[in-house]
C-alpha cells in the first residue's frame, strides 16, 4: 500500500490531516473494502506525530464508518466494489489452454483486419489517424531528448515506468481525477486492459452490460472468457440506464463497459446529464464500471464532460486511457486508473503476459505527456479531424442525401451510417470491397436493425473522402434499385 505523504497546510492540526490524508484515499477508491490502511507506527512516522495523535484520527474515522479494527487484520475500510472482485482466484488456465476459450474474430472483422493493410483500397473503416496527422518532427524531438538522457534499461516494475505513472498522474488530474501513481498501471492499449480485466477480475458466466451497438462486439475478449454481453439501449445523450435496474438485471457478478466519449462506432458523446445519471445508478445497484475514455481528447467543437472516474467517490470505475487514437498506435501505450489492489492484480496478471510494456516506448511517452508537446499535438489533431469531418459531410451531403441519415458527431473518428432501405450489408460490403474500398458493417458491432455503416473520416485523405463517398453513393443507389 501507498504511503505517499500528506498535503495538508501547516495550519491545519495534524490529526485533521490524518483524517483527510485517509479521507481522500477512501473517496477516491484508492483504498476500498478491505485495504488496510497503514500501521499507527507507519502514521505517526509519516506525519511527525505521536501514536496519541494518529488514535484521535483513526477514532475519528471509525465513528464516521469509514474504518474499522478487525481483530488479526488491523484496521481495514469499510466500503464497497472493485475489491471483491480482484480477490477472485484467477482462471484455471490450463482449463483455457486444452479448451481453446479464446473465439476467433467474426468472418468479416477477419477480412476487415487484413484488408485494413491493403494500399490499394480507399479506408473508410480505419479507427486510426492518419500519418499524413503522425507528429514525426515532434516524435524525433521526443527519442532524441529521451536518448540523450537514456542509460541502462530493462523491465520495468510490474504497474510501469514511474515516471510514466507519475505523468498520466498528472495528466488525469487536469481532467478532475485524483489518481497516485501506485493506482496506475501502464499496458499495452486499452484491449490489454480489457484481455486483463477479463482474466483477472470477473467471474466466468458473469454478464458484461454495454451499448448496443458496442465496440466490443467486435471482439471477443470478454465471451473468450466466459462472459455474457448484454446491449443497452442508448439514445442521443448516451447510454440509457434504464437496464440496469435490479428487476432486468441478469445474475450476479455483473459489470458494465462504457464508451462514453464519441463512442465507437456511433459517435455519441454522453452528456454530463446521463454520466451522473449513469453513475448514480451504478452506485446505487453497487455495479463496478470499465470507462474506455480513449477518444476523449479528440473533441472538435469544445471540451467533454468530466469522466465518470472524475465523480467516482466509492472506487466503483475503472478508468482507460490509451495514446492510441490520439497520438499513435506504435507506441503501444494506454494506462488502467483503479484501486489499488486491483491494479496490484492485474499488475501481477500482466507480468504474467508480457512482464511489461516496452521500456523504450515508456520514456518516450513519458516525454511526451509531462514536456507539454502531446497538448500541443493535440490541437492539431483536432484541427485535423475537424477539416476531414466537414470534408466528410459535404460528400455525404453531396452523394449520400436521401440514401442515408447521419448525425455529425462533436469529435470522434465515427460517422454512424443509418441506409434509408432494405439492402444486404454483406452484399454492399463485398460490392464496396470490389470498387476500392473499406467499410464496416453496423453487424459486426452487434447492430441487430440492419443498414448501419460506421464510416471512418481519420485516416483517408481528403480526396480519398470525398473519392470513396461518391462511389459508395453510387453503390448504395444500384443495392437499393435491385
Amino acid at each position: 500500500m501507498s504511503s505517499e505523504g500528506p498535503n495538508g497546510a501547516k495550519a491545519t492540526p495534524k490529526y485533521k490531516q490524518i483524517i483527510a490524508y485517509i479521507k481522500s484515499k477512501i473517496s477516491s477508491g484508492e483504498w476500498p473494502i478491505g485495504s488496510k490502511i497503514p500501521s499507527q507506527r507507519v502514521l505517526a512516522a509519516t506525519f511527525g506525530v505521536n501514536r496519541s495523535t494518529v488514535i484521535t484520527a483513526l477514532e475519528e474515522l471509525a465513528a464516521d464508518g469509514l474504518i474499522e479494527g478487525r481483530l488479526g487484520m488491523g484496521t481495514v475500510v469499510v466500503n464497497n466494489t472493485w475489491t471483491l472482485l480482484a480477490t477472485t482466484p484467477p482462471p484455471d488456465w490450463d482449463q483455457y489452454v486444452k479448451a481453446g476459450l479464446h473465439k476467433p474474430s467474426q468472418t468479416a472483422v477477419h477480412q476487415i483486419n487484413e484488408d485494413e493493410f491493403n494500399s490499394e483500397l480507399i479506408q473508410l473503416s480505419k479507427g486510426e489517424l492518419s500519418p499524413e496527422i503522425f507528429p514525426l518532427e515532434g516524435m524525433k524531438q521526443v527519442m532524441e531528448r529521451v536518448t540523450q538522457r537514456l542509460s541502462r534499461f530493462g523491465y520495468e516494475e510490474p504497474r510501469g515506468y514511474l515516471p510514466l505513472r507519475e505523468a498520466v498522474s498528472e495528466y488525469v488530474k487536469r481532467l478532475g481525477i485524483q489518481a497516485s501513481a501506485s493506482s496506475i498501471l501502464i499496458v499495452s492499449g486499452a484491449l490489454q486492459a480489457l484481455q486483463l480485466i477479463s482474466v483477472g477480475l470477473l467471474h466466468r458466466g458473469s454478464t458484461v452490460y454495454l451499448e448496443q451497438p458496442s465496440y466490443l462486439n467486435s471482439l471477443h475478449v470478454f465471451q473468450s472468457a466466459g462472459m455474457k454481453l448484454s446491449g443497452l439501449r442508448m439514445d442521443q445523450e448516451g447510454l440509457v440506464p434504464d437496464g440496469l435496474a435490479p428487476g432486468n438485471r441478469q445474475g450476479s457478478g455483473a459489470i458494465l463497459y462504457t464508451n462514453p466519449c464519441f463512442h465507437n462506432p456511433t459517435g455519441i458523446l454522453m452528456t454530463e446529464r446521463r454520466r451522473r445519471e449513469l453513475l448514480r445508478v451504478c452506485e446505487q445497484e453497487r455495479l463496478p464500471v470499465i470507462e474506455d475514455d480513449i477518444y476523449r481528447e479528440l473533441w472538435t467543437t469544445e471540451p467533454p464532460p468530466p469522466p465518470l472516474k472524475a465523480r467516482d467517490r466509492h472506487g466503483h470505475v475503472l478508468y482507460l486511457g490509451s495514446l492510441s487514437k490520439s497520438l499513435t498506435p506504435g507506441l503501444r501505450i494506454g494506462w488502467v486508473v483503479g484501486p489499488e489492489p486491483v491494479i496490484a492484480r492485474l499488475a501481477d496478471l500482466k507480468m504474467q503476459t508480457d512482464y511489461g510494456a516496452s521500456s523504450l516506448s515508456q520514456r518516450v511517452a513519458a516525454e511526451w505527456l509531462a514536456s507539454g508537446m502531446y497538448e500541443q499535438q493535440m490541437n492539431e489533431v483536432r484541427w485535423q479531424l475537424l477539416m476531414r469531418q466537414e470534408a466528410a459531410v459535404h460528400a455525404l451531403n453531396m452523394y449520400m442525401n436521401g440514401l442515408a441519415s447521419w448525425e455529425v458527431p462533436a469529435g470522434g473518428f465515427f460517422i454512424w451510417l443509418k441506409i434509408n432501405g432494405k439492402l444486404s450489408m454483406t452484399e454492399l460490403f463485398t460490392a464496396a470491397q470490389r470498387q476500392g474500398l473499406l467499410i464496416n458493417p453496423g453487424y459486426i458491432y452487434g447492430e441487430t436493425q440492419g443498414g448501419y455503416v460506421r464510416l471512418s473520416h481519420a485516416y483517408a485523405s481528403v480526396a480519398e473522402l470525398h473519392t470513396g463517398i461518391e462511389r459508395l453513393g453510387k453503390i448504395v443507389a444500384a443495392l437499393l434499385q435491385k
